[in-house]
């Protein structure tokens, strides 16, 4: 029996204060606890943070997806938080990532030139499609890179 893969994406407002580090600290903290929780649930996907907000694809069963994006909504670090797609997927196209997390770097900030452009890097700007096709395109460059 096959379970049928389903893929949501949001975008929420960073409340997480950056201050003396605390930002950096907090974002590998969620992190950390996503690909351990992901990995059990059978969620994969990919997380973007830039210019104060969060913008995440999440992929996996159902019940899975909408209880991580419950507990995405409860938590005092997202603001915000909006939905903007959840539809059944043929396949994952975040396969090998419990989570992975594209944003802050140098080599990134070049990467998001075209999302800068069209929104003037405010995800909010941009439909659940757009976000999904820049992270998977941005992961793709990932995979490559470290290669």
């Amino acid at each position: 029996m096959s379970t049928v893969i389903y893929r949501l994406v949001y975008y929420s407002r960073n409340h997480i204060p950056d201050q003396n580090g605390e930002l950096d600290a907090e974002i590998k903290q969620i992190l950390e606890r996503s690909r351990v929780n992901n990995d059990k649930d059978g969620i994969t996907g990919a997380l973007l943070f830039n210019a104060g907000c969060f913008a995440q694809v999440l992929e996996g069963p159902l019940d899975a997806v909408e209880r991580t994006f419950e507990r995405i909504q409860q938590d005092e670090r997202h603001g915000d938080v909006s939905l903007l797609a959840l539809e059944p997927i043929a396949e994952r196209a975040f396969g090998s990532w419990a989570m992975g997390f594209l944003g802050r770097s140098e080599t990134n900030a070049h990467r998001f030139a075209e999302v800068g452009t069209k929104s003037g890097f405010d995800v909010a700007r941009l439909s659940g499609d757009e976000i999904h096709s820049v992270l998977k395109r941005l992961a793709i460059e990932e995979e490559a890179a470290a290669a």
